[in-house]
């Protein structure tokens, strides 16, 4: 898979992209991040990429020349399955999602900034818009970081243990039931005997009654969908 970001601060994702799972992923050869930056694409002489909003108001826009120029050399170069904008006004990303995305072979994310990108480039590129959730960040870097590690995650092959990814919460309308490690007795804190028990149909029927019991005391809206 190969994901392209195109951002206005690619500086911002130099960290999320450089260790832990995520670093793996990339080293395994499984997943290919190319971070772009926008000033690269502007033929404005002091690389500027915004400007002032027709209409007048606070807040700078996004140009429309330098996205067009980078998204445009991108799909000279390659297919893309989803073109996707990280926006506070685009659908909630879900689990579902998540899942759908990381069956794609390649997609292009654009991170917002300041006010926001010229209409122009929703209507023209843009197939997907993406919300984390209903609060405003300083740009789409983050959400473009949060985007990208729920898709690597799911690609066969990151994970040591594939079938983690399938027990996470959401993924089966879920919540997750709690987990615990060693020692079985912290300072008198037992952990719950069926799980050291080597019942392994017990412990899976308890896990699905802790489940769905998380899940109605903290997201009742998840059992109704």
């Amino acid at each position: 898979m190969r994901i392209d970001i195109i951002s206005a601060v690619p500086s911002l994702l130099v960290s999320p992209f450089s260790d832990s799972i995520l670093k793996r992923a990339q080293s395994k050869g499984l997943v290919e991040v190319v971070v772009h930056d926008l000033r690269d694409y502007t033929n404005n002489k002091h690389k500027k990429i915004d400007d002032y909003a027709f209409g007048g108001g606070a807040g700078m826009v996004m140009t429309i020349q330098p996205i067009d120029a980078c998204i445009s050399k991108l799909q000279s170069e390659r297919k893309y399955d989803e073109i996707i904008y990280m926006t506070p006004d685009g659908e909630r990303l879900e689990q579902k999602t998540c899942n759908q995305l990381s069956s794609l072979k390649n997609i292009i994310i654009l991170c917002g900034h300041y006010k926001g990108i010229d209409e122009r480039v929703r209507q023209l590129f843009i197939t997907k818009e993406i919300s984390i959730g209903d609060y405003v960040l300083s740009g789409g870097e983050l959400g473009a970081a949060v985007l990208a590690d729920s898709i690597i995650r799911l690609l066969p092959g990151v994970l040591n243990d594939e079938t983690s990814a399938l027990t996470d919460s959401f993924q089966d309308n879920l919540l997750a039931p709690p987990v615990y490690t060693r020692p079985a007795d912290y300072q008198g804190n037992k952990v719950p005997e069926i799980l050291t028990s080597g019942n392994e149909k017990a412990i899976e029927e308890w896990r699905m009654e802790k489940a769905i019991e998380r899940t109605k005391a903290r997201r009742p809206d998840l059992l109704s969908d």
